[in-house]
C-alpha cells in the first residue's frame, strides 16, 4: 500500500456520483467514461461502495471486507488511476459491517470468547440493566421497528443491534477493536488516492441509553474524533446526515462538507407551485460548506425540509406542502414513484429519478439543474440524473424501492444517452459551472418578487447572474468575464 498523500483541497468543480457496476460495469469502464465522453465535465467522482462485495444486502453499504475492492469491479490500482485526474470520494461505512464479515462470523461461532466480540453492539451492551418502553421508543431509526435482530452468538441467543437491515451489524465505535478497524479503512483509502471520505450513517454511530441514539452530544464528540483522524491522513471529510435540517446545521462546522438535502424538495416545490419563499428562506440559513444534490442513490429527500419533532416547528415546507409535493411527483412519474416513511410515520424520502419527478419535462429539468448548480457549495450530479434516466419499475420486485433510481448503463448506452438534447443541455450547464471563474468568487441573493429568485456570483471581472421566475419556468442567465458577455434564456 502506498503512503497517504499530503492534504489538498477538493477542487470547486462539479462531481459525479456513480456506482461502478451500474455506470459502465467496472472501475476501468468508469474511468474510460470519465476520460472519454465525460471528459472536462467533472472535477471529482464519488464512487459509491466498491468494496467486497458491492452487491450485498444494501448495494455495497454492507461490506464483508471494507479493505478490499470487489475483484469483479477492479482493484485499488483502478482507484489510484481515477485519483490522478479527479478528486475521488469514497465511503467510510462508520456504523456497521456485514453479518458475513470474517470478524462477525467468528463471534457467531465463539460468542464472547471471540477477540472480535467487543467490536459489535448487542442490546445488553447499551442497556445492561434493561430498557423501559420509553427508552426503546426514543431510539431513532430510518425504518419502522426496533433496531435489534435476534441471533445466536456462541450458542447463546442474543439481540444484536442492527440499525438498518438484519444483515448490517452495528459497530461499538467506543471500543478500541472497532476504532482500529475504522482507522485501518481510513488509511487504506488515503493511501490509494482518495481525496474526500464520506462518513456514511455517522449520525447513528453512537448509542447512549436514555437518548435517541442519533446525533447526540456523544455522537458529535465521535464525529470530531473520526474527522480529525481523517484529516491527519490528508482526507477531507463529508458527513452524511439525512434527517431534520437542524442536525446538518449542527454538524456543518465540525467537518469540511455536509450535504444539503433540503434544497431539492424546496426547489421542486417552487417549480410545481411558483412559491420560491421557502427556498429563499433556506438560502439565508444554509451553511456555506454544503454538497448540493438534486438526486442521490437514496432518492429525493423529504424529511430534511419538513416539520420538525418540536412543537411549533412547522418546517420550511408544511406537512400539507410535503404531501402535495409527493402527490405531484407521483403524478409526474405516472404512479411509479415510491415514498419511504420515517420513524414518526411521516414521509422520509421519495424514490424517483429527478427526470421523472418533473414529468420528463426537459425545460423544467434543466431549470432545476441550473438552480442546483448555481447554489453555493460543491455540486454533485447522480449518474441517472446526468443521463436524464427514468424510473425502472422492473427493479421493485427486489424489495428495495430505491432500486427504481439505480439503473444500469453499459458504456454504449451512455454514449447513446449523451446524444439526447436534454442531456446535451445538462452537460453544457455542468461544463459552465466547472469552468467559469465567477463560481470561485462571492455569492449573493438579490431582491426578487414572490415567485422569483435572483442569485449572482462575482470574482474579479467575472460575473454570473441568474434570474428565475418559477411560475413561468423562465430564467435569464447573464455571464461575463475575460471581456466577453453572454445572455442565455429559457427560449
Amino acid at each position: 500500500m502506498t503512503s497517504p498523500a499530503p492534504a489538498r483541497r477538493v477542487r470547486n468543480q462539479v462531481q459525479l456520483i456513480a456506482y461502478a457496476d451500474r455506470l459502465g460495469g467496472s472501475l476501468p469502464a468508469l474511468g474510460r467514461l470519465l476520460a472519454g465522453p465525460l471528459a472536462g465535465l467533472f472535477g471529482g467522482v464519488h464512487v459509491l461502495p466498491f468494496f467486497d462485495p458491492y452487491d450485498g444486502a444494501d448495494a455495497g453499504f454492507d461490506p464483508v471486507d471494507h479493505l478490499a475492492v470487489d475483484p469483479r469491479l477492479g482493484d485499488w490500482a483502478d482507484i489510484r488511476r481515477l485519483g490522478r485526474g479527479l478528486d475521488v470520494v469514497a465511503d467510510l461505512i462508520v456504523n456497521h459491517v456485514s453479518d458475513r464479515s470474517r470478524e462477525f462470523r467468528d463471534v457467531v461461532e465463539r460468542g464472547d470468547r471471540s477477540p472480535y466480540a467487543p467490536m459489535f453492539l448487542t442490546y445488553d451492551r447499551v442497556f445492561p440493566g434493561g430498557a423501559t418502553e420509553r427508552d426503546l421508543v426514543r431510539i431513532t431509526r430510518p425504518r419502522p421497528g426496533l433496531p435489534f435482530t435476534p441471533m445466536v452468538l456462541g450458542g447463546r441467543r442474543r439481540l444484536v443491534w442492527t440499525t438498518f437491515t438484519g444483515h448490517q451489524v452495528d459497530l461499538d465505535v467506543s471500543h478500541p477493536t472497532a476504532r482500529r478497524h475504522l482507522d485501518e479503512v481510513l488509511r487504506r483509502l488515503a493511501g490509494n488516492g482518495v481525496a474526500m471520505v464520506r462518513l456514511d450513517a455517522v449520525g447513528y454511530a453512537v448509542k447512549t441509553a436514555g437518548t435517541s441514539c442519533f446525533l447526540t452530544p456523544e455522537t458529535m464528540a465521535f464525529l470530531d474524533e473520526i474527522a480529525g483522524r481523517a484529516r491527519e491522513l490528508g482526507l477531507e471529510v463529508l458527513a452524511e446526515v439525512h434527517a431534520h435540517r437542524r442536525f446538518a446545521l449542527a454538524a456543518a462546522h465540525r467537518v469540511d462538507r455536509v450535504y444539503d438535502f433540503v434544497s431539492a424538495p424546496l426547489l421542486l416545490h417552487a417549480l410545481f407551485t411558483g412559491d420560491a419563499a421557502p427556498l429563499r428562506e433556506w438560502l439565508g440559513r444554509r451553511p456555506g460548506n454544503c454538497v448540493t444534490v438534486l438526486d442521490t442513490h437514496d432518492g429525493i429527500s423529504l424529511v430534511d425540509a419538513g416539520p420538525g419533532p418540536e412543537r411549533g416547528d412547522s418546517g420550511l415546507l408544511s406537512a400539507r406542502q410535503v404531501a402535495a409535493l409527493v402527490q405531484t411527483i407521483d403524478r409526474n412519474s405516472g404512479g411509479t414513484s415510491r415514498v419511504s416513511t420515517g420513524p414518526g410515520g411521516g414521509p422520509y424520502q421519495i424514490s424517483c429519478t429527478a427526470y421523472d419527478a418533473v414529468g420528463r419535462d426537459d425545460r423544467r429539468y434543466l431549470l432545476a439543474r441550473l438552480v442546483q448548480l448555481f447554489l453555493p457549495g460543491l455540486p454533485q450530479v447522480y449518474y441517472v440524473g446526468l443521463l436524464a434516466g427514468g424510473n425502472d419499475p422492473g427493479a421493485l420486485p427486489a424489495g428495495d424501492a430505491r432500486e427504481i433510481n439505480r439503473r444500469r448503463y453499459a458504456e454504449a448506452e451512455v454514449a447513446e444517452a449523451l446524444r439526447r438534447p436534454v442531456v446535451r443541455g445538462l452537460t453544457r450547464l455542468i461544463r459552465l459551472r466547472t469552468t467559469h471563474p465567477a463560481f470561485g468568487g462571492d455569492f449573493t441573493v438579490g431582491e426578487a418578487l414572490a415567485g422569483e429568485l435572483r442569485m449572482a456570483w462575482r470574482a474579479a471581472d467575472a460575473r454570473a447572474e441568474l434570474w428565475v421566475r418559477f411560475s413561468a419556468g423562465a430564467y435569464r442567465l447573464t455571464l461575463s468575464g475575460h471581456g466577453a458577455a453572454e445572455v442565455l434564456t429559457d427560449s
